[in-house]
């Protein structure tokens, strides 16, 4: 920790009206037990108050917080031949990366145990857990409702919340931040006080206080709103790629753009770019003259969203792509699914992000209550094009739309995709999938209905469909 901000730090913990439950002050009393309990009290407090650091500070006195110095020297401390730090460490399960900081703050010597929350379990000091209550240390396993609440933490805990920038100003989360698109987005009034600004980007989760005039500006407001998201270390690999082909392979690249600004900036900019690189179908139906596009922009829209929002954002190194060629789009995101790929249109969504999609979803993005890949589909169908592909893959999930193709030029698994969706779709408009139905489906002749037989039949055989109730009736497998 650099002298500037030491001393930031030491303002800040003086200011506070008294010790609170992360924050605890002493001047020499030095017991390597007590230490020990407290950084384990410590850490598992930092948990339960959704803290990003607790503070054991040597060196100030509890109940006035006069700066008085101290003489506890962590690194001159033995315990057998151990130095302080090192038996610590040994005695704490799991082990917490506390650091210790010694500085002086006007000629006065100050310690400082820096100490990060549980993250996986409660932190135990000789394998019992304590928690601060009030200024006492008493055992965690005495407040069980406490520890339920810790445990709670540890599972709800997402990249979303961890912190992309620390210590920063209010202005600078302004000169960081997208403010003003954030303001329009959730349509509310620019506030006429600064301090204002921050407030309510905290209500989101954009940013958290740490005291006055000091945030950290969280994953989740970096993702949505950066300015640039080369300013954040842990987002600025999860920026979109938009790949364009001159024709249906890889070899030939016209263009490769990647994207700057966080998501919920950018994301009606990328959808224009998206749809402004695609291919006019000329074979488009007649119903749908007004628009000349090769793919609906609704199911552009909704399989672009679903890639920034259901991304795994804990794998580094990677972000969502979008590769346009003649024949196809394909949009590719890191993570594998969390439901079936064959359940995506009647399963409720699940996300991992659950923060990000909210925010999405409340600024209109993507579809409420999992309704965007439904709508979707039957736009898809409208334009009379293939299924599209969900694939599974370790790591990565990618979604394949396909440009026009007649029916003899389809594959078998292109008929059998139709089928099954087009099945789905009506099972979950309390309908049925018939044959004539997915002849209207396929643009299949009446007279033709052996064509439409036979692809139920293989659908059949692929175990995804089955005869309903009543016969020639159809429904999913799992129906």
């Amino acid at each position: 920790m650099d002298q500037e901000r030491f001393e930031k730090l030491i303002k800040n913990l003086v200011s506070l009206p008294s010790e609170t439950e992360t924050v605890e002050f002493k001047e020499n009393k030095f017991n390597e037990d007590d230490v020990g309990k407290r950084i384990s009290a410590l850490s598992n407090s930092a948990n339960l108050h959704d803290k990003k650091t607790a503070f054991l500070v040597f060196g100030i006195q509890d109940n006035t917080h006069n700066i008085v110095g101290t003489n506890f020297s962590p690194s001159n401390e033995k315990i057998g031949n151990d130095q302080l730090e090192f038996w610590l460490s040994k005695m704490i399960n799991p082990r917490v990366d506390f650091r210790i900081h010694e500085l002086e703050y006007e000629t006065k010597k100050i310690i400082i145990f820096e100490i990060p929350p549980a993250i996986n379990q409660p932190i135990k000091f000789n394998n019992i857990a304590y928690i601060r209550v009030g200024s006492t240390t008493p055992k965690l396993i005495d407040y069980p409702e406490k520890e339920r609440k810790i445990w709670s933490n540890i599972n709800r805990k997402s990249f979303e919340k961890g912190i992309a920038r620390e210590g920063v100003t209010v202005s600078e989360v302004l000169n960081l931040l997208d403010y003003a698109k954030y303001f329009s987005l959730t349509k509310q009034e620019l506030p006429s006080e600064t301090y204002q600004f921050t407030e309510k980007m905290a209500q989101h989760g954009l940013v958290k206080k740490i005291f006055d005039n000091n945030y950290d500006i969280t994953n989740l407001g970096a993702i949505l709103f950066a300015k640039n998201l080369q300013d954040f270390p842990t987002v600025k690999r999860k920026s979109v790629r938009v790949v364009l082909y001159k024709d249906n392979t890889r070899v030939n690249r016209l263009k490769n753009q990647e994207g700057s600004l966080g998501y919920a900036i950018s994301f009606e900019n990328l959808l224009d770019y998206v749809n402004d690189k695609l291919p006019h179908n000329e074979e488009i139906s007649k119903s749908l003259r007004k628009e000349g596009k090769m793919y609906p922009e609704v199911a552009v829209r909704e399989f672009v969203a679903n890639a920034l929002i259901h991304q795994d954002l804990s794998i580094s190194g990677a972000g969502p792509m979008i590769e346009i060629f003649n024949n196809r789009i394909e949009i590719t995101n890191t993570g594998e699914p969390l439901i079936d790929t064959d359940r995506f249109i009647d399963h409720p969504p699940r996300s991992r992000n659950e923060d990000l999609a909210s925010f999405m979803r409340q600024i209109g993005v993507c579809e409420e209550g999992g309704t965007g890949i439904d709508r979707a589909l039957i736009n898809i169908a409208l334009y009379q094009l293939p299924a599209p592909n969900f694939e599974k893959y370790e790591n990565f999930t990618k979604v394949t739309l396909y440009a026009h193709k007649s029916l003899r030029d389809m594959t078998l698994d292109d008929k059998v995709r139709a089928c099954f969706q087009h099945c789905v779709l009506k099972y979950v408009e309390n309908s049925r999938m018939t044959n004539a139905t997915l002849r209207e489906r396929l643009g299949i002749g009446e007279r033709n209905y052996p064509a439409a037989s036979a692809i139920i039949k293989a659908t059949i055989e692929k175990k995804l469909i089955k005869e309903s109730e009543k016969p020639k009736e159809y429904v999913p497998i799992w129906a």
